[in-house]
């Protein structure tokens, strides 16, 4: 089965070529990690100490493992941790996040790559985050007497139904994995439908509610205060993570409300680094008086700049902390939304687009409890934004609702890590095998 996937895998990457020519040339989208890849030639790991690999595939994964990770230091402060990625913007972000983790590329699902990947890491347990379901990588690893678990499994109605065609194939792979560990019984039953053993399945809650700040005054969210020079009295209205043609959506709502409230802010936080300049050209176009993140430091701050571009990676969490009124991007276009409870924990008056695929189970929550709203298009973010400056206690409202909803889903890093631990390396089995 492993060669038939190294040829079906081949295949799609012929085929797909083309695109990431264009989206190299058009977009300026980088695709880093060739070697580690296509050869496995991730950074090598020395010494002889048990090591733990985690994977995940981009920027919204590589930052919920950060509690998880925490965890598992308290729990095995013996082991190395090795934590890999997909994306370019992820490794960036995981190399910044995680400077004292081992930090690669991960190899493609390629047999040949994932071998010689194993070989360089030499790990006793690999964490799979959400729904990094690689047959190749899963069965190679468990041959190697590899434990592997996933950790906040996830498995949208779509993913589930593209799986449910192969489900013949898929099943040997779901019962090789020793744990997983889902973000509630919904896609529990998804995946022991898929053919995962009934036992092995735990709804142990969202890691990405335990992960999230809910101080405001934590001292990163007030650095960055400092740093763009953000009155306490200033309004912040932040759109964050946001696609092509969201942030002209924002920057509409922002000239529609700032002449009745010109205490207002509007930070703009694109979601990959390949548009900083295209949105940038897009505010000089409309003549805003505006300023960019990457250049605080360096320079003198224009007082008189009220928009803010965030041309960084990594920082979106603690920006959040500013925001009384926010925009959750990828929510307007074929996305399928981002993740929406950094702002929903900091108490800021949340919205997002109708397009919420990816995080459907978080928006009910939100919706139910009136701590958030949707809005269909660029005229309802307008009204929103407007609605939430002229009603000072409905914006409060949404917001406390908000932080309730939060507060209420606490405490998945204990449960996750609780079903874990069987498969965590033993410190007595680890330090007679550095010995021998």
């Amino acid at each position: 089965m492993g060669w038939l996937l190294n040829f079906i895998y081949l295949g799609a990457l012929v085929a797909a070529v083309p695109y990431f020519a264009w989206s190299a040339l058009v977009r300026g989208r980088r695709r880093g990690g060739l070697l580690p890849k296509f050869f496995g030639l991730v950074t090598f790991r020395p010494g002889d100490r048990p090591c733990v690999w985690l994977h995940a595939v981009s920027v919204g994964e590589v930052n919920l493992l950060a509690t998880i990770i925490q965890a598992i230091r308290i729990e095995t402060p013996h082991v190395d941790i090795y934590v890999t990625t997909t994306t370019h913007s992820g490794y960036e972000l995981a190399r910044a996040r995680y400077d004292d983790c081992l930090v690669s590329y991960a190899p493609l699902d390629f047999s040949w790559a994932v071998k010689r990947a194993l070989r360089r890491i030499r790990p006793q347990t690999l964490i799979l985050a959400e729904l990094e379901i690689w047959p190749n990588m899963i069965q190679i690893s468990k041959r190697q007497g590899v434990n592997v678990v996933v950790v906040n499994g996830r498995l949208s109605e779509k993913s589930y139904q593209g799986y449910r065609r192969v489900a013949s194939l898929l099943r040997p792979i779901m019962r090789k994995l020793d744990c997983i560990a889902v973000q509630d019984w919904t896609y529990a039953e998804r995946f022991i439908a898929l053919g995962a053993p009934a036992k092995r399945v735990i709804a142990t809650g969202s890691l990405k509610f335990d992960g999230a700040e809910t101080d405001r005054r934590n001292p990163k969210s007030l650095r960055l205060r400092r740093l763009a020079q953000i009155p306490a009295e200033a309004i912040v209205f932040l759109a964050g993570s946001t696609q092509a043609g969201e942030e002209a959506a924002a920057l509409d709502a922002f000239f529609s409300a700032a002449p009745r409230h010109p205490q207002l802010r509007l930070i703009l936080v694109p979601r990959h680094p390949e548009r900083f300049d295209e949105v940038a050209a897009m505010l000089d176009d409309r003549n805003v008086n505006w300023s960019r993140r990457s250049s605080l430091e360096q320079s003198v701050v224009d007082p008189t700049a009220n928009v803010l571009l965030i041309d960084t990676v990594g920082e979106l969490g603690a920006w959040w902390g500013l925001a009384d009124i926010a925009f959750v991007g990828g929510s307007f276009g074929r996305r399928g939304g981002q993740n929406m409870i950094e702002p929903a924990a900091y108490g800021a008056a949340v919205s997002f687009g109708p397009n919420i695929k990816n995080f459907r189970d978080i928006v009910q929550l939100l919706l139910d409890a009136d701590a958030a709203e949707m809005v269909q298009d660029e005229a309802a973010l307008i009204d929103f934004v407007g609605r939430c400056l002229d009603d000072p206690q409905r914006r409060a409202a949404l917001g406390a609702n908000a932080q309730q909803v939060v507060a209420s889903q606490l405490g998945a890093v204990e449960n996750t890590l609780k079903v874990i631990r069987p498969f965590l390396p033993r410190a007595e089995v680890s330090y007679r095998r550095a010995a021998a």
